[in-house]
Formats: C-alpha cells, structure tokens, sequence
C-alpha cells in the first residue's frame, strides 16, 4: 500500500472489525460464520445510511418545491393586484 491507503488501512481495518466485535463479541463462531455475518451487518449499515441520504435529498426536494410554488403564488397575487 502506498500513500492514503497506507494511512488509512488500520482505520479501515477498526471499521471492519466493529462489525465482526458487533456480530460475535466473545469470537464463539467459526471465522467463516462471523465473517458472513459481518458482512450482512455492514450491508445494512450502509443500507440504512443511503436510506437516511434518500430521506434527506427528499426532504430538501420537498422543502425546495413548496419554496418554489409559494414563490409562484405571490408572483400571481402580484400580478393580479396590479390589474
């Protein structure tokens, strides 16, 4: 490993294993079991991120087109009061 990944590789290993210390703390299953469900717990932890992203992007959708319909709205009742 060279440069970042140099740097980086003992933060990414601790990441990984939190999931391993999540899913077989006391290291009771075969290390192929624990790795299999390791796996399973940081797909859904990724999971659950990209959700909470889609939640917020939409939100902020959401937020931006009711900003923008009452934008619209008062550009309206402007120009009706001007008639």
């Amino acid at each position: 490993m060279e440069g970042g990944s140099a740097v980086s590789a003992t933060a990414r290993e601790a990441f990984l294993r939190k999931f391993e210390d999540q899913v077989d703390p006391d290291r009771v299953l075969p290390a192929e079991e624990r790795a299999k469900r390791a796996s399973a717990a940081r797909r859904s932890h990724f999971l659950s991120l990209a959700a909470k992203s889609a939640d917020s992007r939409r939100r902020k959708a959401d937020a931006a087109a009711a900003a923008a319909a009452a934008e619209l709205r008062a550009l309206a009742d402007e120009i009706d009061g001007a008639a």
